[in-house]
């Protein structure tokens, strides 16, 4: 039986730049239902999560107007983001989307310059600092951020589940290759509903 207390919620991006219409990511996420559907289950997740013991962390990005904390990056995200001029601090792209904005007893990672929520970030102290052993993740995109911290967690020690309709990738086929071929190695999938059964009953 899990114990709450040393579990926790981590919501991986759930920021303007990917929920909103303006957002600049917004547009990647071309599977609209699974997208709708991840968000319409979000918000289930989080409002029975705020009701029960577990921890909930929020992870977002946001870099300095020049982006000079990813260098002169000719590839990958650190060259993408920079292109796209996407998760300047602060700018309302950047900011935390309602209902999933940090309520004032949530964690929110600071120091983050990754895909990973771990990486440079002070995600891994606070875990260790409050006994938390296992996470619960959940955001955007799944094929992206969400693998890069479920890899990283299980190499840290870290019991990993994706509540995996409450997260989205671009569309379906990168979604079921993830589901299919990826979790397993790391950890576990469990859908929204068993975890909101879960909360009621711990």
């Amino acid at each position: 039986m899990i114990n709450l207390q040393n579990s926790a919620l981590l919501l991986i991006e759930f920021q303007n730049e990917w929920l909103t219409e303006k957002g600049k990511l917004n547009h990647l996420l071309s599977d609209r239902e699974q997208f709708l559907t991840s968000l319409k289950n979000a918000e289930n997740v989080i409002k029975c999560a705020r009701d029960s013991r577990i921890h909930i962390i929020h992870s977002g990005l946001s870099y300095t107007n020049k982006y000079k904390e990813l260098g002169e990056a000719q590839h990958g995200l650190r060259a993408a983001i920079q292109a796209k001029k996407t998760f300047l601090e602060n700018t309302n792209a950047s900011q935390f989307t309602a209902p999933f904005d940090p309520q004032e007893n949530e964690f929110v990672v600071s120091g983050r310059i990754g895909s990973s929520a771990f990486s440079g970030s002070n995600l891994d102290a606070y875990l260790r600092n409050n006994r938390i052993n296992i996470l619960f993740i959940m955001g955007y995109a799944l094929h992206v951020c969400v693998e890069s911290t479920f890899r990283a967690a299980h190499d840290l020690g870290y019991e990993s589940i994706i509540i995996e309709d409450a997260s989205s990738a671009f569309n379906q086929e990168q979604k079921k290759y993830f589901l299919q071929n990826i979790v397993h190695h790391f950890g576990d999938k469990m859908k929204s509903d068993d975890f909101l059964n879960l909360l009621k009953r711990g």
